[in-house]
């Protein structure tokens, strides 16, 4: 087992890998920006290091001084948490070059998935459905007008360097294909420096739901039950839960068995996510796979009761896994709480937090690195915690939300907590009603 960590990344996710590696007796090196130096993720590790100015790119992103840091404080390994360079297969080669091993899947393996149009390739050869769509990435506009009169209207164009909606437009309209294709390349290539992008079919009224797999060194895969992500807004998820309200024993069955085929295709190594679009008839289609830990993981830790950063930390260490399948024993809830203002098209409020309570009570858990006096930096995501609440029933589990998210008290900025608790009262919500285009015509009151 290792005996030092460093944990490429900040709040609470790196907070969340401190605690576990803690109690596996493994100790911990943080890495902070100028702007982080107060988070909780530095006080509560063995070691911590300065690794440059605020900007990711001068800190969070910047390879050399990571390495550097694990050098000085003689870390065996490196846990990158989600973002960053969570899924940079250059960064997991670099580890490998100097010795210290990368807690997650091989480069080859980021690097075959981390390209959607590759991975979707990989997926057709795998026999796992894929949504209908170019065969490669677009060469022309001409191409482009061509495969949309042949597969019909709506489609969908995507980056294929893609993360967060970007690089990405729907196509509702012959007219609208040209300014839409023309957008497309022009923001992935502002995003991502690669404007490559392709076409598929467009899912009508679709469910967003992906399945939690697990592989280990020696070819065994398992899948850890589903998470519906449905309630989103631009790409981004603002809550999940499991199990899904839409979800069927059958369905479960075979988009376990989907995601098992998926991460098998690659000799998957590691803990990661096989993400799916679910129509209304309930046919799935693989969307992408995430070759990390997820900002959700803690949805399935609580419905399965099973660590995934200690299984994570185990598979580097080379120990095989039970290889067992896993449905759901509870009904689990997440709301991701942002420092945004919801009545303000959610526009990011960092700044001082003056006031903090943190609800408790039976069924409830809470992620977060805040606290009375912390100020929410304006360089990083405005994700501050999450609340995760655990109940026999969707309705227990709901009605549970309803009361902690009513004790959550953070004041001096502005958040995400009002937007929840409307949502939870929400007759649609409540009834499993919704698809990933709920919240665009939900109105906040």
């Amino acid at each position: 087992m290792f005996k030092k960590i460093l944990i490429a990344n900040r709040g609470e996710i790196a907070l969340r890998i401190i605690r576990t590696c803690k109690e596996m007796g493994i100790k911990t090196v943080a890495v902070y920006s100028t702007a982080d130096k107060d988070s909780l993720h530095v006080k509560f590790a063995d070691e911590a290091v300065c690794i440059g100015k605020p900007q990711s790119s001068e800190s969070y992103l910047n390879i050399p001084h990571l390495m550097a840091a694990a050098e000085i404080t003689n870390a065996d390994a490196i846990h990158p948490g989600y973002g960053f360079l969570a899924e940079n297969a250059r960064f997991a080669e670099i580890c490998g070059e100097h010795g210290i091993k990368f807690i997650g899947p091989t480069p080859e393996m980021i690097r075959k998935m981390g390209d959607k149009m590759t991975a979707k390739e990989t997926m057709i050869a795998a026999g796992v459905p894929v949504i209908p769509g170019s065969g490669g990435l677009l060469q022309s506009l001409e191409e482009a007008k061509t495969l949309s009169k042949e597969m019909g209207l709506p489609i969908i164009l995507k980056a294929t360097a893609g993360g967060g909606g970007k690089g990405m437009r729907v196509v509702w309209k012959d007219e609208e294909l040209e300014n839409a294709y023309n957008m497309a390349k022009n923001e992935a290539r502002a995003a991502f420096n690669n404007d490559g992008i392709y076409m598929e079919k467009f899912v009508e009224e679709p469910r967003h739901i992906e399945i939690q797999v697990a592989g280990d060194q020696y070819g065994k895969v398992c899948h850890l039950s589903e998470r519906d992500c449905s309630i989103q807004r631009r790409h981004q998820k603002l809550v999940e839960e499991s199990p899904s309200p839409f979800m069927t024993p059958e369905l479960r069955e075979k988009m376990g068995e989907a995601a098992i085929k998926a991460a098998s295709a690659i000799n998957y190594e590691s803990v990661g996510t096989i993400e799916f679009l679910v129509d209304k008839h309930r046919n799935f289609y693989f969307m992408e796979m995430n070759t990390r830990i997820q900002v959700e993981h803690g949805v399935t830790e609580e419905v399965i009761n099973f660590d995934l950063i200690k299984e994570q930390i185990k598979i580097a260490a080379g120990i095989p896994i039970s290889g067992k399948n896993y449905t759901p024993e509870m009904h689990v809830i997440e709301c991701r709480i942002n420092a945004e203002d919801p009545y303000n098209d959610f526009r990011p409020s960092p700044g001082k937090i003056t006031t903090l309570h943190i609800p408790g009570g039976h069924g409830v858990r809470v992620d977060s690195h805040i606290y009375a006096g912390y100020v929410i930096p304006p360089y990083y995501d405005s994700m501050v915690a999450k609340l995760i609440t655990i109940a026999q029933t969707r309705e227990e589990a709901i009605n549970t939300m309803e009361r902690a998210l009513s004790e959550f008290v953070i004041e001096g900025v502005k958040t995400t907590i009002p937007f929840h608790q409307q949502l939870m009262r929400d007759e649609n919500f409540r009834k499993g009603n919704f698809t990933t285009k709920f919240t665009e015509t939900f109105k906040l009151v």
